[in-house]
Order: C-alpha cells, then sequence, then structure tokens
C-alpha cells in the first residue's frame, strides 16, 4: 500500500523530502522561540507566572497524603521530575519522597517558560526557567490547605503553621493530614501573591535529595515508548533508504514477504518501507528480506560522493571568507599589524551520533470517538502533538501525546522531520485500521539520527613582544540545527547561527583586540543537523580552550596563569579556577611521574555554557599510542543548587559523554550511506576507560544556569591539552583515538 493513496481526493501528492514529511506532520516546531544563553528578562513577573497558580491542574493529594504532581518537563535520567518534586515540596511544607510525578500532556496550562509561552525539555534551561513558577504553585497550594484546616478547625489561618505533610494549631495540638484536607482545599479559589519563603529558612532546596525513581529504573519497571503494549496493536520494522532522500519505487518482492508467517501488511511510506505483523521480529526478520527500488522521485537525494572528509573539504575551502560579525571589540586589524608575532590555527570536530540506548519507537491509535492517541518519547508535548495532528490530518485538540520517560536524550527527541518515528506510526495505523507500534532497528536509528553537525573553526591571536596577547580573531564556519530547522529569522542581524558559534562567544576572557565571525556554509539536506549534549560547546570550547593553550606555549606562559591573567576582571571566574586547582590538590601541568610509575601531566579549560561556568582540570598518561585519562576534576557554578546531589551526578555523565566524544565517537559516511551503524562500528566509550570524576559546587549570587549540559564541553580540551603537555603533540581534531600518540 502506498501512503499517498490515503491522500484525500484531489489533494496534490508533492514526493518532495520536504513535501512528503510536511504531509505525514513530521517538520520541527517552527513556533518555538529558542531560548539566549541567559535568561533575559520576560516581561512582568505575573506574565511569567501566570499559570502558577492553577494548583488543580498540577497538583492532586490523595487521601493517603501521596501528593500527585504533573511536571511540564520530560524525565530523561537528568532527574527533573525529583527537581521539581523538591522545589514545589520546599514551599508547600511535604516530604517530597511522597510525591508521584507524571509528565503532563500538551496544553497551554503547562507552558511555564518565556513568559508562560513555551514548552521544551533542553537547553538545560527546565529548573531555571521554572524554579519561581514552582516556589509560586506549592506556596498557594499550602495557603490553600491551611485556609481548609482554618474552616475545619474554626480558629484563625494566621494561628496555623504546617509541618510536613500536615497543618498544624500549636495552642490546641491539634492537627490535620494535608491528605484529609485536599477536597476542601481544591474547592478553594488559589489566593493571589502568596509570599514565598525566605531562602535562608530552605529546609530542602539547596540540600542533597534522593532520586525519587532511582528503584524504579534499576529494576527495569519504568515504561518506556519502547515497552507500550495497547490492545490489538500491531507492530513495525522499518527500513530507510540507503541514501537520504531516495523513496520507494516499489518492493519487487512484496507479495513474498506478505506471505511470511505473522506478517500484516508491506507499506511504502516517505523515504522508507515499513513491514507490519503479528511480532516487532517476525516484522523486522521480513523487512530485512525486503527488495526495494529506490529512486529520485522528487526533491533531492544524498550524493554518492558525499562523506565527512568531502564536508570538511567545504568547510576548509571557505576559510579566511568575510563572516558576520559575532562578537567584536577594539581594533583587531591594526592589533594584528602591530603585533610582534602572529599564531594561527585549524580545529575541527566530526558528525556525532546521540547513540541512544533506546532506538526511536511510536505507537499510534486511532479511536472510535475520532480521536488519536500517539505515545512517543519527546523533548515537546505540544509540538508533537501539532506534528501528529498534521499526520493525522486531525485538530490538535483531538490528538493526545503521551510521553514517556526517555531511553535517550539531549536533543535528540525534537521533532526533526525523518528523524521520527511517530509519523510513521500514525500512517500505518490509518492505513491498517489497527494500532500500530514502530520501532526502529539500531541500525536504523544510527542511520536517520539527527546528527551533531561537522564543524571547523580557525584562529588567529597576536602577541606582542613580552608575550601578552594584543589582538584575538576566530571564525565558526558552517551550519546548525538552528539555521537548518529555524531559519534565517532566528538568527539575527547580521545573521548568526548560535548552535555554530557557542562557545566560541560568550567566553568570559577579555582581549583588547576581538573579533568572532560566523561564516555560513550549509550541509547537504540529506544530512539531518539536530542538537546534541552542550550543542555548538560541545566543540567549540575544545577549539577555544586548545588555541588559548597554544597561545600560552607561543608566549611561553603556564596556561593556568594565562587564563588567571585573562579573568583578572571577574572575581567568580578566578575563583571558579581556583576551586578547579585546590579541588585537584594544587594546580601541576607535569610532565610528572604518579605514584603508580607513569608519566603523566595536566591539562586545563573552562566553558560558559547554559548560564552556568565550569572550570575542568584533565590528568592523562599515553599507553600503546592511546591517552588514558585518570582524573577529571570539574568545578561548578550554577549561580544557586537546588539538588547537590543532582548537579554531582549530572557532572558525571556529562563529564562521560564529553570524554567519550573527544576519544572515539564519529558518524562516517561512504558514497552517500551512513556506515557507522551500530556499537561495533560507533565506538563510545567503554567503562575501563572512564576516569574518575571529582567535582565541586560553587554557589555565587549569578543567575541560577542548567547543570544538565555544562559539565560536557571542558573535557575535551582539557584532555587535549595534558596530552600537549606530556607529548608536545597538538590535538586539533576529534576524536583524539585517529592520533597515535607518542609516549612522554
Amino acid at each position: 500500500m502506498r501512503i499517498e493513496d490515503m491522500l484525500p481526493e484531489g489533494r496534490p501528492v508533492n514526493l518532495s523530502r520536504r513535501g512528503m514529511f510536511a504531509a505525514a506532520g513530521a517538520g520541527l516546531f517552527l513556533g518555538l522561540a529558542l531560548p539566549a544563553r541567559r535568561p533575559a528578562a520576560q516581561g512582568s513577573a505575573a506574565a511569567a507566572l501566570r499559570h502558577a497558580t492553577k494548583v488543580g491542574v498540577y497538583l492532586r493529594i490523595a487521601p493517603d497524603g501521596v501528593v500527585h504532581l504533573q511536571n511540564p518537563f520530560v524525565e530523561g535520567g537528568q532527574g527533573i521530575d525529583s527537581a521539581i518534586a523538591q522545589i514545589v515540596a520546599e514551599e508547600l511544607d511535604a516530604d517530597p519522597a511522597r510525591f508521584s510525578v507524571t509528565c503532563a500532556p500538551a496544553g497551554e496550562d503547562f507552558r511555564v517558560m518565556q513568559g508562560g509561552n513555551a514548552r521544551f525539555t533542553g537547553g538545560s534551561f527546565s529548573v531555571r526557567s521554572s524554579f519561581a513558577h514552582f516556589r509560586t504553585l506549592g506556596a498557594t497550594a499550602r495557603a490553600m490547605l491551611v485556609e481548609a484546616a482554618s474552616a475545619r478547625l474554626a480558629v484563625p489561618a494566621g494561628t496555623l503553621a504546617t509541618e510536613p505533610g500536615r497543618v498544624v494549631h500549636a495552642a490546641t495540638g491539634r492537627a490535620l493530614a494535608y491528605g484529609e484536607l485536599a477536597e476542601a482545599a481544591a474547592a478553594l479559589a488559589p489566593p493571589a501573591n502568596v509570599p514565598l519563603k525566605d531562602p535562608a529558612g530552605f529546609r530542602l532546596i539547596g540540600r542533597p535529595q534522593p532520586r525519587l525513581d532511582v528503584r524504579a529504573r534499576s529494576t527495569g519497571k519504568v515504561t518506556y515508548a519502547i515497552d507500550v503494549k495497547v490492545d490489538g496493536m500491531l507492530l513495525a520494522a522499518v527500513v530507510h533508504a540507503p541514501r537520504a532522500g531516495a523513496q520507494p519505487a516499489a518492493v519487487t518482492n512484496e507479495a513474498a514477504l506478505r506471505a511470511l508467517p505473522g506478517v500484516h501488511s508491506v507499506h511504502r511510506l516517505p523515504g522508507a518501507v515499513a513491514v507490519v505483523a503479528d511480532s516487532w521480529w517476525r516484522a523486522k526478520k521480513a523487512a530485512d528480506q525486503a527488495q526495494i527500488a529506490w529512486a529520485a522521485l522528487q526533491g533531492p537525494v544524498m550524493a554518492e560522493d558525499f562523506s565527512p572528509a568531502a564536508m570538511l573539504d567545504r568547510l576548509k575551502a571557505a576559510a579566511g571568507t568575510p563572516g558576520n560579525t559575532a562578537e567584536e571589540a577594539g581594533d583587531l586589524r591594526a592589533a594584528l599589524a602591530g603585533a610582534a608575532r602572529v599564531i594561527e590555527a585549524e580545529y575541527d570536530a566530526p558528525y556525532l551520533a546521540h547513540a541512544q540506548m533506546e532506538p526511536a519507537s511510536a505507537t499510534a491509535r486511532f479511536n472510535a470517538d475520532g480521536s488519536l492517541d500517539v505515545w512517543v518519547p519527546n523533548q515537546a508535548p505540544d509540538f508533537f502533538r501539532a506534528s501528529a495532528a498534521r499526520a493525522a490530518q486531525l485538530e490538535p485538540e483531538k490528538v493526545r501525546i503521551h510521553s514517556p520517560p526517555l531511553g535517550g536524550f539531549f536533543g535528540r527527541h525534537f521533532a526533526y522531520g525523518p528523524a521520527n518515528a511517530h509519523p510513521q506510526a500514525i500512517l500505518l495505523a490509518k492505513a491498517t485500521g489497527r494500532p500500530v507500534k514502530v520501532i526502529w532497528s539500531r541500525e536504523e536509528e544510527f542511520a536517520r539520527d539527527a546528527y551533531r553537525p561537522l564543524s571547523f573553526a580557525t584562529f588567529r591571536a597576536g602577541l606582542d613582544a613580552a608575550g601578552e596577547i594584543v589582538a584575538f580573531q576566530a571564525a565558526g564556519y558552517g551550519e546548525g540545527p538552528i539555521a537548518r530547522h529555524f531559519g534565517a529569522a532566528r538568527l539575527g542581524n547580521p545573521p548568526v547561527d548560535g548552535s555554530v558559534m557557542e562557545g566560541l562567544t560568550g567566553k568570559p576572557y577579555r582581549f583588547a583586540a576581538k573579533r568572532v565571525e560566523f561564516v555560513p556554509v550549509p550541509h547537504p539536506p540529506g544530512v539531518n543537523l539536530g542538537f546534541w549534549r552542550s550543542v555548538g560547546h560541545s566543540m567549540n570550547d575544545f577549539f577555544f580552550e586548545s588555541f588559548l593553550d597554544e597561545i600560552a606555549a607561543a608566549a611561553n606562559r603556564d596556561p593556568f596563569a594565562l587564563r588567571m591573567g585573562l579573568l583578572a576582571h571577574s572575581e567568580r571566574h578566578c575563583a571558579l579556577l581556583q576551586a578547579a586547582a585546590d579541588l585537584s590538590g594544587g594546580w601541576r601541568r607535569g610532565p610528572f611521574t604518579a605514584a603508580d610509575g607513569t608519566r603523566r601531566a595536566r591539562g586545563v579549560a573552562m566553558a560558559s555554557p547554559f548560564g552556568s561556568e565550569v572550570a575542568t582540570i584533565a590528568e592523562v598518561s599515553v599507553h600503546e599510542g592511546e591517552v588514558v585519562v585518570h582524573d577529571l576534576w570539574v568545578a561548578i557554578d550554577p549561580g544557586r543548587a537546588v539538588n547537590p546531589r543532582t548537579i554531582e551526578e549530572q557532572v558525571q555523565s556529562a563529564a562521560a559523554i564529553g570524554l567519550s566524544s573527544a576519544l572515539m565517537e564519529a558518524i562516517g559516511f561512504e558514497r552517500g550511506e551512513v556506515t557507522t551503524r551500530n556499537f561495533d562500528t560507533y565506538q563510545v566509550l567503554r567503562r575501563d576507560r572512564m576516569p574518575r570524576v571529582h567535582t565541586r559546587i560553587v554557589e555565587s549570587d549569578a543567575p541560577m544556569g542548567g547543570v544538565g549540559e555544562p559539565g560536557t564541553p571542558g573535557v575535551p580540551p582539557a584532555v587535549a591539552n595534558a596530552v600537549f603537555a606530556l607529548t608536545g603533540q597538538r590535538l586539533r581534531s576529534m576524536p583524539f583515538d585517529r592520533t597515535r600518540l607518542s609516549g612522554a
């Protein structure tokens, strides 16, 4: 069956890649207003908190005292369910362990970001964007419980206090549990402008709290999207075109496939063929046997000569091209002309996959009342509802999006067009008249991920006769997910793609003359670009901080001391850098001989991602030509800490993925086809290569920053800088395992 046969009579069929996925409702959420690097003022406080008093929408306290909370954000292992429960419990005066948290459905009431107008899980933005909202929600609910207790006990509300889970009248010793008061409290009008606690009196916020879901996750009780079961459902496996953009012209052995045990039907989808069966394994085995004629029916198809090397050549060919100004200070041209010495370098980083444990999946069910239920891992329920509605040709109000916990994260689950399974599930459910769950194989997941872009940057620095930096120039080349999916309207004037440039811009160092430029160079449309953990910082901080070490070497200066000098204007950054040094037992670059007899050295790097500041020190040795990382010391300043335990966990996790990307990860293409399609060829960090990670949280009076991603970008440059200190070899390209290192 051809999907275009299902379109309404008379509707034109557009078989271009863009047109087909638009018809399938798989376009990115074009209405999303991306957050700035730091939260900006967003109108009045009242506007920002316009949903914060809708207690009945968010909270339900059961008679047994369990607090049921609907969370606008999606849990993906980052601990957001626990964090939101902790914030609400602080102001509600409740025990966070008594919370049961679920992901809220799509709907305006749950748009708690950007003045109450947006909702997504990403950018390390969840807690910092909703902190005031959930404090207000908890305080409002507490006030309503106190008012209900006042009526029940016939005493003034001012004579009542709360203890975790109950309202207390100290004068008479009487107390009422929240569960006893919940029904009466829910009938009250939420008060306006309730007072919030003085932070000095916090008993939960700022203190380590255990995660709510540890036992369920560790015992396999969490239901992920891939685990969803619906009565009467069929299961589908898909085969995507070897080269993105090609379409299935025919399945030449379709009759034979349909005759296989358990097979229900075979379908041609945009850019793919699906086999539907009574089990996924039977569907997968049949799909493996499909003989498909692929054709460029309409629209672009990935060129046969495309490869990462060819793309890098395109980026390098643009070197020296005047770009759009991203940052500028002083007279760079005059400063470079007067410099006693000019040093230059080029850096690059590869395409990366998310390599998530849970491959893409989705379940779709059309109901007798004309509505649609979709179970799909996602980071933005409202936008997935809109996407699903387009695919189903329904009004959004007819679509319910169920958002299970994520088995993969950090930008994988936005609506990146062909990187999603939910349009396929919807189209197949409509075609078969049955609920359908689509599961991508591991190979299809790698082949149709939304990749971190291959990246390239150039640097130039001018030094005076004393080795001081008098000029600094950097340029980032390429295209990022913002430019690809949001277009020029999101890039500003002059156009600058933040997903290409962050980490090259926003650095805290002060240079007398500086210019940072963005040079747009598009990737082929067949390469789907996406956000990745710490986005542009994940490669650009490696570029920038490594080049800063090159400057230190050229000036014969210690790289730690060089950074301290460039940060002399910022007490916050100097204190953070010193905290990392203190955590490591005191800065020493090396080489030096460790207690086990190995020759080692250390490198240092800074990063300023997502409103937080991070300093990282790495200690490395070299064994059989490969870098061995023994320790990472990470000092993080998130402004204010909600749960120090979660911050430490997230720094460890971020350090692991940062090191994995630095040492070994890369997506490969040959003849326009993805070649790294499973973990045998797409290498990720093994347990035996994971170093010890030491974390120090340094709170400041700065606005609250994110914690999920900031620990990632400082790791690659700290390791690379340590390798140079040890071996004299400068690593300017990731992954490092491509370079065989000499001994110390």
